[in-house]
């Protein structure tokens, strides 16, 4: 069963799937909140499919340390911790 949160939150059971995976009230009530969130992204190839060169600009983007010397490995483990 699903708890009522309130007006404020929009899609109760959303909400507290995402409470349950760890995110926090706020992020998962603006998630909860938006209409289609779950029909947005998606979009980008994934990082194995990627050039060392598509992921090295991804990475000076973000702004990840010491980027030059990573080899492809290496580039698409930082971003998935950053």
């Amino acid at each position: 069963m699903v708890k009522d949160h309130g007006p404020q939150i929009k899609d109760d059971e959303k909400y507290e799937k995402l409470r349950k995976e760890g995110m926090s009230k706020s992020k998962a009530a603006r998630i909860a909140n938006t209409k289609d969130a779950s029909e947005k992204g998606g979009k980008a190839s994934k990082y194995e499919e990627r050039t060392r060169k598509e992921l090295y600009e991804q990475a000076k983007k973000v702004g990840i340390e010491g980027r030059s010397r990573m080899n492809k490995k290496e580039l698409i483990r930082a971003l998935r911790s950053s």
